[in-house]
């Protein structure tokens, strides 16, 4: 158990966040009507925003439901894109750091 907790504090905070991200788009129920928003320009009360409803197209493509999620959000696939890359730099960062010092 100390060595499974040693290795998981090693991990880089942005990896665990993106890798959390990633699970919880594919847990989120895009069909709930409501939902948390963190979204600053609706706690500011504009009712459009260029990112509402990327998460859930994010989940409706995460469940192979395309077409509805080009409806909801056409750019969930890019979304999706830039986060696995990202994390994919991060795991290749975290490899070399570890091997080379």
């Amino acid at each position: 158990m100390k060595v499974i907790t040693q290795w998981i504090s090693n991990l880089p905070l942005e990896l665990i966040f993106w890798i959390g991200s990633l699970v919880a788009v594919a847990l989120l129920d895009p069909q709930s009507g409501s939902h948390l928003s963190l979204c600053p320009l609706s706690q500011l009360g504009f009712d459009w925003c260029p990112g509402c409803g990327l998460g859930r197209s994010m989940s409706l493509l995460a469940r192979g439901e395309f077409q509805a999620s080009w409806d909801m959000h056409p750019l969930a696939l890019l979304a999706y894109v830039v986060i696995i890359s990202r994390i994919w730099q991060l795991i290749k960062n975290l490899k070399t750091t570890h091997n080379y010092g």
